[in-house]
């Protein structure tokens, strides 16, 4: 894909300059930095008969931790929408470029991006992004996309069986893992388009107070749409037949349509 961006979002990890370094010019990552990471100024221009070896680096900058209070840091107030599936989150945000650099690692251009909550509700944390041109928000914005990936990845595993399959061929795996993972971007829009026009109903407990819908509850009201549709009949041969009423019905359809 020459003419796409490829950006990639990871976890701390990930943060390792010389993976870093590889990927950089085919794809842009976007991960955790450490608040003691060693960063430093681009090297200043090579002056015309200057003896020795060309620098690699200019000056060290002092470490994020430090900037976290050090009152010359210049902060900016965003707000984030879908902040980790609770919404629009106003955080503050302090960025700069520097290169990442240890002894006997490449050298890593990046842009860094200090993260705090003005509620002090999380504790300040620091981002990287590889291609320096990315805003502060925008680097942001994209790692924060990366939680609906991991609910995505906990939901299709809990409800959908991926990574726990019984096949022993890994031919058979790579033929299921996709279908799955298909099956629940199948079910999403199936659930939106049944309560189009009303409200997904959401399952809760005595120990548990869940405000909005989730997979398994948008799971369940695709069964319960199907099941209900489906025409099945008992044998008209038989004689002994007893009817059950419709609480008893429904009870064991929803039993059924919660089940993992």
């Amino acid at each position: 894909m020459p003419t796409r961006p490829l950006i990639a979002v990871a976890d701390s990890s990930f943060a390792a300059i010389d993976l870093l370094a590889a990927l950089a010019p085919r794809m842009t990552c976007v991960t955790r930095l450490r608040l003691d990471a060693r960063l430093f100024l681009p090297a200043p221009p090579r002056r015309p008969g200057t003896n020795g070896r060309p620098r690699l680096k200019g000056e060290r900058l002092p470490l994020l931790s430090a900037a976290l209070t050090d009152a010359t840091t210049v902060w900016q107030r965003v707000t984030v929408a879908g902040w980790y599936g609770e919404g629009p989150r106003d955080i503050d945000l302090a960025s700069g470029t520097a290169v990442w650099h240890h002894p006997g690692m490449p050298l890593v251009p990046l842009r860094w991006v200090l993260v705090r909550d003005p509620l002090g509700r999380f504790d300040p944390q620091a981002l990287l992004s590889t291609d320096p041109a990315l805003t502060a928000s925008t680097i942001v914005g994209y790692f924060v996309r990366r939680w609906q990936v991991e609910v995505t990845f906990q939901e299709t595993r809990r409800h959908l069986g991926v990574e726990t399959q019984r096949q022993w061929s890994d031919a058979a795996i790579a033929r299921t893992t996709p279908v799955l993972l298909a099956l629940f971007s199948v079910v999403t829009p199936l659930a939106a388009r049944l309560v189009r026009h009303g409200r997904l109903p959401v399952r809760t407990a005595a120990w548990y107070a869940k405000p909005t819908p989730t997979f398994s509850d948008a799971l369940a009201t695709v069964r319960s749409h199907w099941w209900r549709w489906q025409r099945f009949r008992t044998s008209p041969c038989e004689a002994d037949m007893v009817k059950l009423s419709r609480r008893v019905v429904r009870r064991l359809s929803e039993a059924a349509c919660y089940a993992a």
